[in-house]
């Protein structure tokens, strides 16, 4: 008998959108990715940028978006809808502003961005989770609070240490990120690390790593799913 290949999740399955930054060919293209988009709140920021590396060259881009896709794989595996706002490590963008507007119009859950810091202090390192402060829709109050803290405790939980050099224990309030301005639906941006500190950076070059890090954000979304 041949196995049968996996069911795709069921319509009323709950819908995940997650956020790889940056992409591959931002770089290649300085006029698309700088011209001004809203940022929310009445401010406009460049589309999108290229992103940070360790010192070895491995791209925040490239990070981004294998993270995502282990994630993704996790969420569906139990049995959830996944909705990713770039397909590809190779084109332009989107842009900020459409990035949230995907997680708008997808009615997702929770929408997650997933990032790595290049923060050149010496020996600054760990994680933190980034939302929307003051709120400025319901999504963005209590639903929001819970995502990010869902995802803190579990990236706690899977390993990872707080943040020594932003936010406070784990979590940062931020009122300059579009994608969170934006949301109308509960969202956070994980900052997964800071790709200039050597040991992070090693733990993010593998794949072993990488998918650590996938364990801790899928755990998160899971977490508040669940609540």
């Amino acid at each position: 008998m041949t196995p049968s290949s996996p069911s795709a999740p069921p319509a009323e399955a709950p819908v995940v959108v997650l956020d790889p930054g940056h992409n591959g060919g931002n770089a290649a293209n300085p006029a698309a990715i700088k011209r001004q988009v809203p940022a929310g709140r009445g401010r406009s920021k460049p589309c999108n940028t290229t992103g940070t590396s360790t010192n070895d060259g491995y791209r925040e881009h490239e990070f981004t978006f294998d993270v995502a896709q282990r994630v993704g794989k996790l969420l569906t595996d139990k049995g959830i809808r996944v909705v990713y706002t770039r397909s590809d490590d190779t084109s332009v963008g989107p842009c900020v502003d459409q990035r949230a507007e995907i997680g708008n119009s997808a009615g997702a859950a929770a929408v997650v961005s997933i990032h790595a810091d290049g923060n050149t202090s010496p020996g600054a390192n760990g994680f933190h989770i980034a939302y929307s402060a003051p709120p400025l829709n319901e999504a963005q109050g209590e639903p929001s609070s819970k995502l990010t803290h869902a995802l803190r405790d579990s990236l706690r939980d899977t390993g990872f240490r707080y943040s020594d050099y932003l936010g406070e224990q784990g979590l940062s309030a931020r009122d300059d990120l579009a994608g969170l301005n934006l949301s109308e639906r509960p969202a956070a941006l994980v900052e997964c690390g800071n790709m200039r500190n050597a040991t992070e950076a090693a733990r993010m070059s593998t794949s072993d790593g990488r998918q650590q890090y996938a364990a801790g954000i899928a755990g998160g979304i899971l977490s508040y799913l669940g609540g």
